[in-house]
Protein backbone atom coordinates (compact mmCIF):
# COMPACT_ATOMS: atom_id res chain seq x y z
CA UNK A 1 0.00 0.00 0.00
CA UNK A 2 1.34 3.24 -1.16
CA UNK A 3 1.81 6.00 1.36
CA UNK A 4 -0.28 9.34 1.29
CA UNK A 5 2.20 12.20 1.00
CA UNK A 6 0.59 15.38 1.06
CA UNK A 7 3.92 17.00 -0.18
CA UNK A 8 3.51 15.54 -3.36
CA UNK A 9 0.51 15.66 -4.28
CA UNK A 10 0.29 19.46 -3.81
CA UNK A 11 3.12 19.40 -6.64
CA UNK A 12 1.93 17.23 -8.96
CA UNK A 13 -1.48 19.65 -8.84
CA UNK A 14 0.96 22.76 -8.85
CA UNK A 15 2.64 21.07 -12.42
CA UNK A 16 -0.68 20.21 -13.62
CA UNK A 17 -2.26 23.53 -13.27
CA UNK A 18 1.28 25.00 -14.63
CA UNK A 19 1.09 22.58 -18.00
CA UNK A 20 -2.66 23.42 -18.54
CA UNK A 21 -2.53 26.60 -20.84
CA UNK A 22 -0.07 24.83 -23.03
CA UNK A 23 -2.26 21.53 -23.38
CA UNK A 24 -5.31 23.82 -24.05
CA UNK A 25 -2.84 25.70 -26.50
CA UNK A 26 -1.81 22.24 -28.30
CA UNK A 27 -5.31 20.92 -28.90
CA UNK A 28 -6.67 24.26 -29.64
CA UNK A 29 -4.54 24.86 -32.14
CA UNK A 30 -5.43 21.96 -33.95
CA UNK A 31 -8.46 23.31 -36.74
CA UNK A 32 -11.75 21.77 -36.90
CA UNK A 33 -12.63 20.38 -40.06
CA UNK A 34 -15.26 23.72 -40.38
CA UNK A 35 -12.44 25.90 -40.02
CA UNK A 36 -9.97 23.72 -42.51
CA UNK A 37 -13.21 23.73 -45.34
CA UNK A 38 -12.75 27.97 -45.47
CA UNK A 39 -8.81 27.40 -46.23
CA UNK A 40 -7.57 26.82 -49.55
CA UNK A 41 -4.01 26.00 -49.49
CA UNK A 42 -1.77 26.49 -52.99
CA UNK A 43 1.68 25.17 -53.48
CA UNK A 44 3.11 26.75 -56.38
CA UNK A 45 6.38 27.98 -58.41
CA UNK A 46 8.31 30.85 -56.91
CA UNK A 47 6.91 34.03 -58.86
CA UNK A 48 4.53 32.37 -61.02
CA UNK A 49 1.64 34.34 -60.26
CA UNK A 50 0.49 37.53 -60.17
CA UNK A 51 -0.19 38.81 -56.23
CA UNK A 52 -3.10 40.44 -57.35
CA UNK A 53 -4.70 37.47 -58.55
CA UNK A 54 -4.35 35.93 -55.36
CA UNK A 55 -5.86 39.08 -53.57
CA UNK A 56 -8.73 39.20 -55.59
CA UNK A 57 -10.46 35.52 -55.63
CA UNK A 58 -11.80 35.20 -51.77
CA UNK A 59 -14.26 38.28 -53.16
CA UNK A 60 -14.84 36.17 -56.28
CA UNK A 61 -15.15 32.93 -54.78
CA UNK A 62 -17.44 34.58 -52.07
CA UNK A 63 -19.61 36.34 -54.77
CA UNK A 64 -19.78 32.86 -57.15
CA UNK A 65 -20.72 30.74 -53.68
CA UNK A 66 -21.45 32.57 -51.19
CA UNK A 67 -18.60 31.04 -49.37
CA UNK A 68 -16.03 32.92 -47.25
CA UNK A 69 -12.13 31.68 -48.17
CA UNK A 70 -8.84 32.65 -47.13
CA UNK A 71 -5.75 31.18 -49.28
CA UNK A 72 -2.33 29.62 -47.95
CA UNK A 73 -0.02 30.49 -50.35
CA UNK A 74 3.42 28.60 -50.22
CA UNK A 75 5.74 28.29 -52.83
CA UNK A 76 8.52 25.44 -54.52
CA UNK A 77 11.85 25.84 -56.70
CA UNK A 78 11.64 21.89 -57.79
CA UNK A 79 9.71 19.37 -58.41
CA UNK A 80 11.13 16.67 -56.94
CA UNK A 81 10.63 19.16 -53.37
CA UNK A 82 6.68 19.15 -54.03
CA UNK A 83 6.65 15.58 -54.82
CA UNK A 84 8.22 14.36 -51.80
CA UNK A 85 6.02 16.27 -50.18
CA UNK A 86 2.54 15.05 -51.40
CA UNK A 87 3.95 10.93 -51.67
CA UNK A 88 5.72 11.15 -48.06
CA UNK A 89 4.61 14.03 -46.18
CA UNK A 90 1.00 13.19 -47.70
CA UNK A 91 0.81 17.04 -47.01
CA UNK A 92 -2.76 18.36 -47.38
CA UNK A 93 -2.16 21.04 -50.37
CA UNK A 94 -5.63 21.51 -52.12
CA UNK A 95 -3.32 22.69 -55.10
CA UNK A 96 0.03 22.03 -56.70
CA UNK A 97 1.47 22.99 -59.89
CA UNK A 98 4.14 20.76 -61.12
CA UNK A 99 5.51 20.23 -64.60
CA UNK A 100 4.15 17.44 -67.38
CA UNK A 101 6.41 14.77 -66.28
CA UNK A 102 5.69 15.08 -63.17
CA UNK A 103 1.74 15.01 -63.64
CA UNK A 104 2.60 12.10 -65.76
CA UNK A 105 3.87 10.10 -62.36
CA UNK A 106 1.22 11.32 -60.05
CA UNK A 107 -1.16 10.10 -62.49
CA UNK A 108 -0.08 7.00 -63.01
CA UNK A 109 0.30 6.98 -58.72
CA UNK A 110 -3.04 7.57 -57.99
CA UNK A 111 -1.93 10.70 -56.33
CA UNK A 112 -4.57 13.29 -57.61
CA UNK A 113 -8.63 13.46 -57.29
CA UNK A 114 -10.66 14.56 -59.99
CA UNK A 115 -11.63 18.03 -60.79
CA UNK A 116 -15.18 18.71 -60.29
CA UNK A 117 -16.37 21.02 -63.06
CA UNK A 118 -20.05 21.92 -62.41
CA UNK A 119 -19.35 25.11 -61.01
CA UNK A 120 -23.73 26.00 -60.68
CA UNK A 121 -23.16 29.01 -63.18
CA UNK A 122 -23.71 29.72 -66.49
CA UNK A 123 -19.99 30.58 -67.33
CA UNK A 124 -17.59 27.78 -67.30
CA UNK A 125 -13.86 29.10 -68.03
CA UNK A 126 -12.14 25.90 -68.07
CA UNK A 127 -13.65 25.54 -71.95
CA UNK A 128 -10.92 28.71 -72.60
CA UNK A 129 -7.58 26.35 -72.76
CA UNK A 130 -6.85 25.79 -75.94
CA UNK A 131 -7.32 22.71 -77.87
CA UNK A 132 -3.77 22.05 -79.29
CA UNK A 133 -3.42 21.93 -74.75
CA UNK A 134 -5.52 19.51 -74.17
CA UNK A 135 -4.43 17.83 -76.62
CA UNK A 136 -1.33 17.42 -75.40
CA UNK A 137 -2.34 17.05 -71.51
CA UNK A 138 -4.40 13.85 -72.52
CA UNK A 139 -1.82 12.06 -74.06
CA UNK A 140 -1.19 11.37 -70.42
CA UNK A 141 -3.89 9.48 -69.95
CA UNK A 142 -4.42 5.91 -68.90
CA UNK A 143 -6.68 2.83 -69.46
CA UNK A 144 -8.13 4.34 -66.11
CA UNK A 145 -7.74 8.10 -65.82
CA UNK A 146 -8.71 10.89 -68.31
CA UNK A 147 -5.80 12.81 -67.61
CA UNK A 148 -8.24 16.13 -68.64
CA UNK A 149 -10.19 15.37 -65.50
CA UNK A 150 -7.90 15.91 -63.47
CA UNK A 151 -5.66 18.27 -65.00
CA UNK A 152 -5.72 22.19 -65.29
CA UNK A 153 -3.31 23.31 -67.44
CA UNK A 154 -1.60 26.57 -66.54
CA UNK A 155 1.54 27.84 -69.19
CA UNK A 156 3.07 26.57 -71.53
CA UNK A 157 6.35 26.65 -74.27
CA UNK A 158 9.01 25.26 -76.30
CA UNK A 159 12.37 25.07 -75.53
CA UNK A 160 15.50 26.44 -77.65
CA UNK A 161 18.42 28.13 -77.67
CA UNK A 162 18.71 31.66 -76.25
CA UNK A 163 21.98 32.91 -77.81
CA UNK A 164 24.06 36.64 -77.54
CA UNK A 165 23.86 37.84 -80.93
CA UNK A 166 27.23 39.80 -80.93
CA UNK A 167 29.20 36.86 -79.99
CA UNK A 168 27.60 34.00 -81.81
CA UNK A 169 26.30 33.48 -85.35
CA UNK A 170 22.66 32.89 -85.70
CA UNK A 171 22.95 29.91 -88.95
CA UNK A 172 24.91 28.56 -85.97
CA UNK A 173 22.69 27.82 -83.52
CA UNK A 174 20.19 26.64 -85.98
CA UNK A 175 21.42 23.09 -84.63
CA UNK A 176 22.07 21.80 -81.32
CA UNK A 177 25.56 20.57 -82.56
CA UNK A 178 26.22 24.20 -81.53
CA UNK A 179 26.14 23.29 -77.73
CA UNK A 180 28.43 20.36 -78.37
CA UNK A 181 31.32 22.56 -80.99
CA UNK A 182 34.37 23.05 -78.97
CA UNK A 183 34.84 26.53 -79.48
CA UNK A 184 32.39 27.11 -77.27
CA UNK A 185 34.20 25.65 -74.19
CA UNK A 186 33.02 26.76 -71.22
CA UNK A 187 30.26 28.74 -72.59
CA UNK A 188 26.98 26.99 -72.15
CA UNK A 189 24.65 26.68 -69.77
CA UNK A 190 22.23 23.75 -69.60
CA UNK A 191 19.62 23.83 -67.92
CA UNK A 192 19.64 21.12 -64.46
CA UNK A 193 16.68 18.91 -65.67
CA UNK A 194 17.53 15.74 -66.72
CA UNK A 195 14.36 15.71 -69.24
CA UNK A 196 15.62 18.40 -70.82
CA UNK A 197 19.12 17.16 -71.15
CA UNK A 198 18.03 14.18 -71.79
CA UNK A 199 16.13 14.88 -74.79
CA UNK A 200 18.20 17.32 -76.68
CA UNK A 201 20.86 14.60 -76.27
CA UNK A 202 18.68 11.51 -78.15
CA UNK A 203 17.80 14.08 -80.42
CA UNK A 204 20.87 14.78 -81.48
CA UNK A 205 22.44 11.10 -81.23
CA UNK A 206 19.08 9.95 -83.22
CA UNK A 207 19.35 13.08 -85.48
CA UNK A 208 19.95 11.13 -88.73
CA UNK A 209 17.35 8.68 -88.43
CA UNK A 210 14.69 11.30 -87.53
CA UNK A 211 15.60 12.90 -90.81
CA UNK A 212 15.33 10.16 -92.76
CA UNK A 213 11.89 9.07 -91.12
CA UNK A 214 13.46 5.79 -89.73
CA UNK A 215 11.95 6.95 -86.37
CA UNK A 216 9.87 9.81 -85.03
CA UNK A 217 11.10 12.65 -83.46
CA UNK A 218 8.17 11.81 -80.71
CA UNK A 219 9.41 8.53 -80.54
CA UNK A 220 12.80 9.02 -80.37
CA UNK A 221 12.39 10.91 -77.42
CA UNK A 222 9.93 8.34 -75.72
CA UNK A 223 11.77 5.03 -76.57
CA UNK A 224 13.34 5.16 -73.24
CA UNK A 225 15.78 1.96 -74.03
CA UNK A 226 18.84 0.86 -72.76
CA UNK A 227 20.28 1.98 -75.57
CA UNK A 228 19.30 4.96 -75.80
CA UNK A 229 19.72 6.02 -71.94
CA UNK A 230 23.78 4.56 -73.14
CA UNK A 231 23.29 6.70 -76.35
CA UNK A 232 22.71 9.82 -74.05
CA UNK A 233 25.10 9.53 -71.18
CA UNK A 234 27.34 9.42 -73.97
CA UNK A 235 26.10 12.72 -75.39
CA UNK A 236 25.99 14.15 -71.72
CA UNK A 237 29.99 13.90 -71.62
CA UNK A 238 30.67 14.81 -74.77
CA UNK A 239 29.08 18.05 -73.90
CA UNK A 240 30.59 18.71 -70.33
CA UNK A 241 33.45 20.50 -71.25
CA UNK A 242 31.21 23.43 -72.85
CA UNK A 243 29.35 23.66 -69.87
CA UNK A 244 29.81 26.41 -67.80
CA UNK A 245 26.82 25.29 -65.02
CA UNK A 246 23.85 23.64 -64.75
CA UNK A 247 21.20 25.96 -63.65
CA UNK A 248 17.21 26.20 -62.56
CA UNK A 249 16.94 29.62 -62.74
CA UNK A 250 20.11 31.84 -63.02
CA UNK A 251 20.56 31.55 -66.95
CA UNK A 252 18.62 33.88 -68.07
CA UNK A 253 19.98 36.38 -65.85
CA UNK A 254 23.94 36.06 -66.78
CA UNK A 255 22.72 36.25 -70.70
CA UNK A 256 21.47 39.41 -69.46
CA UNK A 257 24.80 40.76 -68.53
CA UNK A 258 27.00 39.00 -71.79
CA UNK A 259 28.49 36.27 -69.75
CA UNK A 260 27.45 33.37 -71.64
CA UNK A 261 27.49 33.20 -75.26
CA UNK A 262 24.48 30.45 -75.24
CA UNK A 263 21.95 28.92 -73.05
CA UNK A 264 19.57 26.22 -73.38
CA UNK A 265 16.51 28.02 -72.32
CA UNK A 266 12.26 27.91 -71.64
CA UNK A 267 10.50 30.06 -74.38
CA UNK A 268 8.98 32.31 -71.49
CA UNK A 269 12.79 32.66 -69.92
CA UNK A 270 13.53 33.54 -73.27
CA UNK A 271 11.18 36.36 -73.81
CA UNK A 272 11.94 37.94 -70.11
CA UNK A 273 15.93 37.74 -71.02
CA UNK A 274 15.64 39.61 -74.30
CA UNK A 275 13.07 42.46 -72.99
CA UNK A 276 15.85 42.75 -69.88
CA UNK A 277 18.99 42.60 -71.86
CA UNK A 278 17.71 45.13 -74.37
CA UNK A 279 17.12 47.48 -71.54
CA UNK A 280 21.17 47.05 -70.76
CA UNK A 281 22.21 47.53 -74.67
CA UNK A 282 22.85 43.52 -75.05
CA UNK A 283 21.26 41.76 -78.44
CA UNK A 284 20.08 38.37 -77.33
CA UNK A 285 17.84 36.01 -79.65
CA UNK A 286 16.19 32.85 -79.09
CA UNK A 287 16.03 30.05 -82.15
CA UNK A 288 14.81 26.30 -82.26
CA UNK A 289 17.26 23.97 -83.67
CA UNK A 290 15.72 22.57 -86.92
CA UNK A 291 16.52 18.94 -85.47
CA UNK A 292 13.35 19.53 -83.56
CA UNK A 293 12.29 20.01 -79.74
CA UNK A 294 9.55 19.66 -77.39
CA UNK A 295 6.37 21.67 -75.95
CA UNK A 296 6.12 21.62 -72.60
CA UNK A 297 3.11 22.76 -70.29
CA UNK A 298 2.72 23.62 -66.70
CA UNK A 299 -0.49 22.49 -64.77
CA UNK A 300 -2.97 22.45 -61.76
CA UNK A 301 -3.86 19.24 -60.12
CA UNK A 302 -5.86 18.44 -56.81
CA UNK A 303 -3.59 16.21 -54.87
CA UNK A 304 -5.15 13.59 -53.07
CA UNK A 305 -4.99 14.39 -49.77
CA UNK A 306 -6.74 18.52 -50.47
CA UNK A 307 -9.25 19.05 -47.63
CA UNK A 308 -10.45 22.43 -49.86
CA UNK A 309 -11.38 19.77 -53.07
CA UNK A 310 -15.13 22.76 -54.08
CA UNK A 311 -12.70 25.98 -53.57
CA UNK A 312 -9.57 24.29 -55.27
CA UNK A 313 -11.93 23.63 -58.52
CA UNK A 314 -13.34 27.19 -58.32
CA UNK A 315 -9.87 28.65 -58.20
CA UNK A 316 -8.42 26.82 -61.56
CA UNK A 317 -11.58 27.92 -63.14
CA UNK A 318 -11.12 31.29 -62.09
CA UNK A 319 -7.71 30.79 -63.37
CA UNK A 320 -8.84 30.41 -67.20
CA UNK A 321 -10.69 33.25 -66.98
CA UNK A 322 -8.96 36.10 -69.81
CA UNK A 323 -8.88 38.68 -67.41
CA UNK A 324 -6.71 36.75 -65.12
CA UNK A 325 -4.85 35.49 -67.45
CA UNK A 326 -3.81 38.00 -68.62
CA UNK A 327 -2.41 39.41 -65.21
CA UNK A 328 -0.49 35.99 -64.39
CA UNK A 329 1.38 36.14 -68.31
CA UNK A 330 2.33 39.95 -67.47
CA UNK A 331 3.74 38.74 -64.15
CA UNK A 332 5.37 35.48 -65.29
CA UNK A 333 6.48 36.05 -68.93
CA UNK A 334 5.38 32.88 -70.04
CA UNK A 335 2.73 32.00 -72.35
CA UNK A 336 -1.14 30.96 -70.82
CA UNK A 337 -2.63 28.10 -71.93
CA UNK A 338 -5.97 30.24 -72.46
CA UNK A 339 -7.19 30.87 -76.10
CA UNK A 340 -9.55 33.03 -76.37
CA UNK A 341 -10.67 36.33 -78.61
CA UNK A 342 -9.53 38.45 -75.25
CA UNK A 343 -6.28 37.25 -75.54
CA UNK A 344 -5.60 37.03 -79.15
CA UNK A 345 -6.57 40.53 -79.39
CA UNK A 346 -4.13 40.98 -75.91
CA UNK A 347 -1.27 39.74 -77.58
CA UNK A 348 -1.15 41.14 -81.24
CA UNK A 349 2.12 43.64 -81.84
CA UNK A 350 1.26 45.66 -84.76
CA UNK A 351 4.62 46.71 -84.52
CA UNK A 352 5.94 43.69 -85.50
CA UNK A 353 6.94 42.78 -89.04
CA UNK A 354 6.53 39.17 -89.90
CA UNK A 355 3.31 37.63 -89.18
CA UNK A 356 3.58 34.07 -87.40
CA UNK A 357 0.88 30.89 -88.07
CA UNK A 358 -0.89 30.34 -84.82
CA UNK A 359 -3.59 28.63 -86.17
CA UNK A 360 -2.98 25.48 -84.32
CA UNK A 361 -3.35 27.46 -80.64
CA UNK A 362 -6.15 30.05 -81.51
CA UNK A 363 -8.19 28.66 -84.20
CA UNK A 364 -8.06 29.07 -88.01
CA UNK A 365 -9.20 32.95 -88.13
CA UNK A 366 -4.96 33.32 -86.84
CA UNK A 367 -3.28 31.74 -89.76
CA UNK A 368 -1.66 35.33 -90.06
CA UNK A 369 -1.38 37.04 -87.05
CA UNK A 370 1.43 39.89 -85.81
CA UNK A 371 2.77 38.10 -82.46
CA UNK A 372 5.75 37.15 -80.70
CA UNK A 373 7.42 34.43 -82.03
CA UNK A 374 8.76 32.96 -79.08
CA UNK A 375 5.53 33.44 -76.78
CA UNK A 376 3.57 31.76 -79.97
CA UNK A 377 5.95 29.70 -82.07
CA UNK A 378 4.95 29.64 -85.80
CA UNK A 379 3.26 25.92 -87.00
CA UNK A 380 5.73 25.66 -88.37
CA UNK A 381 7.71 25.14 -85.89
CA UNK A 382 5.43 23.41 -83.43
CA UNK A 383 5.60 21.01 -85.83
CA UNK A 384 8.65 20.00 -85.58
CA UNK A 385 8.36 19.60 -81.19
CA UNK A 386 6.82 16.98 -79.54
CA UNK A 387 6.05 16.71 -76.53
CA UNK A 388 8.10 14.33 -73.87
CA UNK A 389 6.69 11.75 -71.02
CA UNK A 390 7.92 11.07 -68.02
CA UNK A 391 10.86 7.67 -67.40
CA UNK A 392 7.94 6.04 -65.50
CA UNK A 393 9.89 2.67 -64.60
CA UNK A 394 12.75 3.90 -66.23
CA UNK A 395 13.16 6.82 -63.96
CA UNK A 396 16.01 5.60 -61.39
CA UNK A 397 18.11 3.92 -64.36
CA UNK A 398 17.77 7.29 -66.17
CA UNK A 399 18.60 9.22 -62.56
CA UNK A 400 21.49 6.76 -61.89
CA UNK A 401 22.95 7.67 -65.61
CA UNK A 402 22.01 11.61 -65.17
CA UNK A 403 24.02 11.46 -61.64
CA UNK A 404 27.74 9.59 -63.40
CA UNK A 405 27.43 12.03 -66.27
CA UNK A 406 26.92 15.18 -64.24
CA UNK A 407 29.51 13.63 -61.52
CA UNK A 408 32.57 13.36 -63.91
CA UNK A 409 32.72 17.20 -64.71
CA UNK A 410 35.62 17.65 -62.41
CA UNK A 411 38.57 18.04 -64.00
CA UNK A 412 41.49 15.65 -62.76
CA UNK A 413 43.23 18.55 -60.59
CA UNK A 414 40.56 18.98 -59.15
CA UNK A 415 39.67 15.69 -58.03
CA UNK A 416 42.82 15.27 -57.22
CA UNK A 417 42.35 18.02 -54.65
CA UNK A 418 39.00 17.16 -53.35
CA UNK A 419 40.50 13.55 -52.81
CA UNK A 420 43.64 14.89 -50.72
CA UNK A 421 41.35 16.95 -48.81
CA UNK A 422 39.17 14.50 -47.85
CA UNK A 423 41.76 12.31 -46.99
CA UNK A 424 43.27 14.88 -44.67
CA UNK A 425 40.13 15.24 -42.96
CA UNK A 426 39.94 11.47 -42.54
CA UNK A 427 43.55 11.69 -41.11
CA UNK A 428 42.36 14.87 -38.80
CA UNK A 429 39.50 12.74 -37.22
CA UNK A 430 41.56 9.66 -36.75
CA UNK A 431 44.34 11.38 -35.09
CA UNK A 432 41.61 13.74 -32.87
CA UNK A 433 40.09 9.90 -31.90
CA UNK A 434 43.77 8.77 -30.90
CA UNK A 435 44.69 11.48 -29.34
CA UNK A 436 40.99 11.41 -27.05
CA UNK A 437 41.96 7.64 -26.55
CA UNK A 438 45.09 8.40 -25.22
CA UNK A 439 44.18 11.15 -22.90
CA UNK A 440 40.80 9.12 -21.47
CA UNK A 441 43.40 5.92 -20.99
CA UNK A 442 45.70 8.27 -19.12
CA UNK A 443 42.79 9.57 -17.27
CA UNK A 444 41.70 6.11 -15.75
CA UNK A 445 45.05 5.06 -15.25
CA UNK A 446 46.10 8.04 -12.88
CA UNK A 447 42.34 7.40 -11.23
CA UNK A 448 43.14 3.95 -10.62
CA UNK A 449 46.18 4.95 -8.44
CA UNK A 450 44.71 7.39 -6.58
CA UNK A 451 42.62 4.69 -5.74
CA UNK A 452 44.74 2.24 -4.88
CA UNK A 453 46.80 5.03 -2.60
CA UNK A 454 43.77 6.09 -0.50
CA UNK A 455 43.01 2.49 0.17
Amino acid sequence: MTKFNPSLQIKRIIVFFAMLPIILFIFGCKPSDESRAKVLKIYNWADYMNDTVLTNFPKWYKEQTGEEVRIVYQVFDMNEVMYTKIVLGKEDFDLVCPTQAVIERMINKKLMLPINKDFGKTKNYLSNISPFIQKQVNTFSTSEINASDYVVSYMWGISGILYNKSLVNKEEVKSWNCLWDPKNQGKVLMKDSYWDAYNISIIRARSNEIAQGRTSLYSAANNHTQEDIALVEQQLKMLKPNIAGWEADFGKEMMTKGKIWMSYAWSGDAVWAIEEAASVKVDLGFEVPYEGSNVWFDGWVIPKYAKNTKAASYFLDYLCSPEVALLNMGTTGYTSVIATPEILEAQTDTSLTKPVNVSYFFGTGARSVMINPIQYPDSIVINRCAIIHDFLDKNEIVLEMWSRAKGDNLNRTAAILIFTFFLALTIWITYRRFSRYVIKRHHRQWANRKSKTII
